[in-house]
């Protein structure tokens, strides 16, 4: 009998360092499994064969959140995409996290990889990414870069999805307390309104609300599963979330100016099993359903590429 040396289901674990920061990316949806700083979870850990719940860690290309009923219209042709939330009717998420990505090059203190958009009839668009994380002295650096390989404009909108992890661990209701004793902050004037199905259906500004979450808010208002936009980005064209533990870590979560929207997600009511301990602060190009609105959507024209930077960061207080 023949041993095989079989990989995980997630495929190659890529492992980078740098300093008090170390990482681990996979083949499979080039998802971050674990980000640590000076031996704490950063991030909700994952297992090399665990399943990934909730998307955490993952990339959300060529769309992020919900396209309502699945379907869009772009430049006057109407598209189809598979339903995959089913108790809402909605496409989510894009297609990227359901593949294996090509290692293009792996050093001690990065890993790039990409993936060529499959030929689907509701996303018939060839758009190419290139993934980049990188760990130097100021953290988790990530670079998106999207090409165009078509002949035709190209719908486009991306996320990333790392879920905070609180410093408790725990599963289930617990974890609801756990997290109001973190602070949060989301630089945000407007909250997105929503339906039943997590549709969009308008703005309103944060001032007077509980998703006013401008001066670093105990997370005691929970549930959230919701946008922030109009996002201050600083002189360096930059828009930092904030995340505060009571073990005095503090997380740092953004982009550059191509981030527009903050989803947070504290998984309140999940089941345990699919609860991970911790908050999910999602920097975002767009909103749900952009595809069918439009609102920030970007648009990348044949032969040319749309590139997103963002940033995991930490310290001890």
């Amino acid at each position: 009998m023949v041993t095989k040396n079989i990989p995980p289901r997630t495929g190659q674990q890529y492992s980078i360092a740098f300093g008090d920061y170390k990482a681990v990316v996979t083949e499979l949806g080039a998802t971050l499994r674990k980000l640590t700083y000076k031996g704490k979870d950063v991030i909700v850990p994952l297992g090399p064969d665990d399943p990934v719940t909730c998307c955490h860690g993952q990339i959300l290309v060529p769309f992020p959140n919900r396209i309502k009923g699945g379907e869009y219209t772009f430049e006057g042709r109407t598209y189809t995409l598979p339903i995959d939330e089913h108790e809402r009717n909605n496409a989510i998420h894009g297609y990227g996290y359901r593949s294996f990505w090509t290692l293009e090059e792996l050093t001690e203190t990065s890993v790039t990889q990409s993936w060529r958009v499959p030929y689907l009839l509701g996303y018939p668009f060839d758009v190419i990414v290139t993934a980049k994380r990188e760990l130097t002295a100021d953290g988790l650096e990530m670079t998106i870069s999207a090409t165009n390989n078509g002949d035709s404009d190209a719908p486009w909108a991306l996320a990333i999805h790392p879920w905070l992890a609180n410093g408790f661990g725990g599963y289930g209701d617990e974890i609801d307390g756990h997290n109001a004793q973190c602070r949060l902050t989301i630089p945000a004037d407007t909250h997105v309104t929503i339906d039943e199905n997590l549709i969009p259906t308008g703005t309103e500004p944060v001032d007077g609300t509980k998703y006013d979450l401008r001066n670093g808010e105990l997370l005691v208002n929970q549930p959230f599963d919701d946008a922030w936009t109009d996002v201050h980005h600083d002189e360096n064209g930059r828009v930092t979330a904030t995340f505060v533990r009571p073990d005095g870590l503090t997380v740092h979560v953004g982009g550059d100016e191509t981030v527009t929207s903050f989803q947070v997600c504290t998984g309140t009511g999940f089941p345990a099993y699919k609860h991970p301990a911790g908050t999910a602060v999602e920097p975002q190009t767009a909103y749900a359903n952009a595809f069918n609105t439009g609102n920030q959507l970007i648009v990348i024209k044949p032969g040319e590429t749309s590139v997103t930077r963002l940033f995991i960061d930490a310290e001890q207080a």
